[in-house]
C-alpha cells in the first residue's frame, strides 16, 4: 500500500483457509460464535525483501539472502511471512509499480530461486503470502504499452483514458503526483489516463471483464505454485464511479468515500472469491474495508463469501506520535473494533509495516533510556489482543527510525514528490525534512540488522537504504546472546500466545478507561483469565482496575524486577501478564 493511504484508511481483510490446522491441536471449547482456524492463531511475519538480506553483495536484498535466514525465521515462532513484491518493476515504487507479473525481479534473483524459496519455508511450516497489486500496473507493462499505442488497440479499455476533446477531465487527487493530479496527458493519442498514485502506476479498468479474468488468471499462475495466499495492495480502489461525480468541499478528510469501495467492489470480491478463492486453501490480505467497523463486516460476514479478516488502519492513522493523539483515544479505537467483532468475522492486529515508521519510534520512546523496555511494552500489546498479529521484520530487535538529514538520503517516491512540489511552491523545506524524520515510511525500510559487521551483516556491498547507525549495538547476534533481550522476550511472547487460546479467542474486557498512561483489559475464555497491564508513558503510573491482583501470578512481564513497586503502579513502559486466580 502507498504511503498517504495510511493515513486515510481504516480497515482491511484477510482470508485464511488451510489444511492442518493447530487450532485440532488445541481442542478449543469456544464461549463465542467464532470457530477455532489455525489463521486465527497464527503470527504473521513481514518481510520487505529489498532490505532483510543480501546474498551477492549488490547493496539489494534477495531470495537467496532470505533462505539463508529461514531459520532465524522459524526461530521467531511464526507461522507465515508477508513478502512484499518480488515481480519485475521498474522500481518507481519499490516493486508496487508491476511489469510483469509472472516473473521475478533480477534484483531479487530468479524463479528458481523463488521456488527453492517455498520449498524451504514449508520444508520449515512456514507459509508464504506474496503481494498482489493490481489496482493499477507499471506504465512499463505491456497491457499499458498496447494501451496507450493508439485508442482502437484491443488493450485499450484496460486502464481508464479520457479523451483531450472532451476538455480537461475531471479532477482527482494523485497521492504520488508532485502536481496532485491524478489525470496524465499522453499526446500519443491525445487523451488523459488515470492514476491515483505515480504517473508510472496507471490504474487498471477492473469495470473490463478482461482485466479481472486475467488478473484471476494470473493468480492462479502463482498458487498453482504452491503459495500460501496474497496480500492485496491498495484493492479498495479498484472499483470507481466512473460517472467521475465532481469532489465535494472537504473530500480529502474521507478519501475513501469518494476514491474507494466503488460501486462495484462487492460484486468483484464474490467473483473473485467464486472463481480462485474457493478453488484453493488460501490466505489473502485486502486492504480499505471501509472507514468503520460496520463497513468493515460487510467485507468480512461469512454469509457473504468475500472475505473473513479485518484489517483497519484506524490504529495507525494517529498522526505523528501516540503521545500527541492520546492513549484513551487510542484505547478507545481498539475496543470499538473488537465489540464490532466479537460475534463474528474476524480481526488482525498490528503497529507498523513497510507504510509505516517503526513501531518504537511512533508508539513507544526510541531514546537509550527507553527503547528496549517500550519496544517490549509495545510487542506485549500486539501478542496478547485479540485479532492476528502481523509483526514487521526488525521490530523485534526494537529497531528505530533512521531520521535522515538530507533529501538525497531518501529513495522513497512520496518523500522525494512531495519535497519537490513543496520546493516548486516555495515552502519550507527544513520543515518537511524534520517531519519526515518522524513520519517517513523509509524509516521502517532500513535493512535489518544482523551483526556488528560492515553494514550489519546485510551486505558486502552498499547498501540500497543506509544502514541505521546503531547496528553496533541493536542487531540480532548480540541479542542471541541476551536471555532479557527484545528479541528473545519477542519469542517469549509468542510462545505464551500459541498455548493460552485465551489470548487468541478469549472475551477482551478494557478496564480503566480513562486512564491517561495505563492501558489495561483482560482476556479470559473457560474460566480461565488472564489481565494485561501496559504503562505508555515514561513516568511511573498508577492503574485502577477495580479488583486485586495481590494474591495472582506475573507470567511474563518485561521489567526484571518489580522491587519497590508498590501496587497499582507500573514502571515507565511496564507491561505485565497476570494470570488471575
Amino acid at each position: 500500500m502507498k504511503p498517504i493511504i495510511k493515513s486515510f484508511l481504516f480497515s482491511a481483510m484477510i482470508l485464511f483457509t488451510a489444511e492442518n490446522t493447530i487450532a485440532q491441536n488445541m481442542s478449543v471449547k469456544m464461549t463465542q460464535k467464532n470457530d477455532p482456524k489455525w489463521w486465527k492463531e497464527a503470527v504473521v511475519y513481514q518481510i520487505y525483501p529489498r532490505s532483510f538480506k543480501d546474498s551477492d553483495g549488490d547493496g539489494v536484498g534477495d531470495l537467496k539472502g532470505i533462505i539463508s535466514k529461514l531459520d532465524y525465521v522459524k526461530s521467531l515462532g511464526i507461522d507465515a511471512v508477508w513478502l512484499n513484491p518480488i515481480y519485475t518493476s521498474p522500481n518507481d515504487d519499490n516493486g508496487y509499480d508491476i511489469s510483469n507479473y509472472r516473473e521475478i525481479m533480477k534484483d531479487f534473483g530468479t524463479m528458481e530461486d523463488f521456488d527453492l524459496l517455498l520449498k524451504e519455508m514449508h520444508k520449515r511450516g512456514i507459509k508464504l503470502v506474496m503481494d498482489l497489486v493490481v489496482n493499477h500496473s507499471s506504465d512499463e507493462h505491456e497491457w499499458f504499452k498496447q494501451s496507450r499505442s493508439s485508442r482502437d488497440n484491443k488493450y485499450r479499455d484496460y486502464y481508464h483514458w479520457w479523451p483531450a476533446e472532451k476538455g480537461k477531465p475531471p479532477y482527482r487527487w494523485s497521492f504520488f503526483d508532485v502536481n496532485s493530479d491524478a489525470w496524465k496527458y499522453d499526446g500519443q493519442t491525445n487523451s488523459y489516463y488515470l492514476h491515483y498514485f505515480s504517473q508510472k502506476q496507471p490504474d487498471l479498468n477492473w469495470e473490463n471483464p478482461k482485466v479481472r479474468y486475467e488478473v484471476y488468471d494470473m493468480m492462479k499462475f502463482w498458487l498453482d505454485k504452491g503459495i500460501d495466499g496474497f496480500r492485496m495492495d491498495a484493492f479498495q480502489f479498484a472499483s470507481k464511479d466512473t460517472t467521475w461525480p465532481e469532489l465535494p468541499k472537504g473530500y480529502e478528510k474521507n478519501i475513501i468515500k469518494y476514491y474507494g469501495v466503488g460501486p462495484h467492489l462487492h460484486e468483484y470480491l464474490q467473483e473473485m472469491n467464486r472463481e480462485v478463492f474457493s478453488k484453493y486453501d488460501i490466505m489473502t490480505v485486502a486492504e480499505g474495508a471501509g472507514s468503520s467497523p460496520e463497513d468493515a463486516m460487510q467485507f468480512v460476514d461469512p454469509d457473504r463469501k468475500e472475505l473473513n479478516m479485518a484489517y483497519h488502519f484506524e490504529s495507525v492513522d494517529i498522526g505523528k506520535h501516540l503521545k500527541d493523539f492520546g492513549l484513551v483515544k487510542y484505547k478507545e479505537i481498539f475496543s470499538r473494533y473488537d465489540e464490532a467483532f466479537k460475534n463474528k468475522g474476524w480481526l488482525s492486529i498490528f503497529l507498523a509495516n513497510h507504510d509505516q515508521p517503526r513501531m518504537v519510534s511512533k508508539f513507544g520512546n526510541d531514546t537509550p533510556e527507553f527503547r528496549e523496555i517500550s519496544s517490549k511494552m509495545l510487542s506485549t500489546f500486539v501478542m496478547t489482543m485479540r485479532g492476528t498479529p502481523y509483526y514487521y521484520y526488525g521490530d523485534e530487535l526494537g529497531m528505530d527510525n533512521i531520521r535522515f538529514n538530507s533529501i538525497e538520503d531518501y529513495k522513497d517516491v512520496d518523500t522525494r514528490n512531495k519535497y519537490i512540489g513543496l520546493k516548486n511552491k516555495g515552502g519550507d523545506l527544513q520543515a518537511f525534512l524534520e517531519q519526515q524524520k518522524q513520519t517517513s515510511r523509509e524509516n521502517g525500510r532500513t535493512p535489518f540488522q544482523w551483526d556488528t559487521t560492515q553494514n550489519a551483516g546485510f551486505t558486502t556491498g552498499t547498501p540500497w537504504l543506509k544502514v541505521n547507525p546503531n547496528y553496533k549495538t541493536v542487531n540480532a547476534e548480540a541479542q542471541e546472546k541476551d536471555p532479557n533481550s527484545t528479541l528473545n522476550y519477542f519469542r517469549k511472547l509468542v510462545k505464551l500466545r500459541k498455548q493460552e487460546p485465551a489470548f487468541v479467542y478469549g472475551k477482551y474486557t478494557l478496564l480503566d478507561k480513562e486512564n491517561p498512561n495505563i492501558y489495561a483489559y483482560t482476556r479470559d475464555l473457560n474460566g480461565k483469565k488472564f489481565l494485561v497491564l501496559l504503562n505508555f508513558s515514561d513516568k511511573d503510573a498508577n492503574y485502577n482496575i477495580g479488583f486485586s491482583t495481590h494474591k495472582s501470578k506475573i507470567i511474563l512481564g518485561n521489567y526484571k524486577s518489580r522491587k519497590g513497586i508498590k501496587a497499582n503502579i507500573l514502571q515507565p513502559y511496564e507491561a505485565q501478564i497476570i494470570e488471575l486466580k
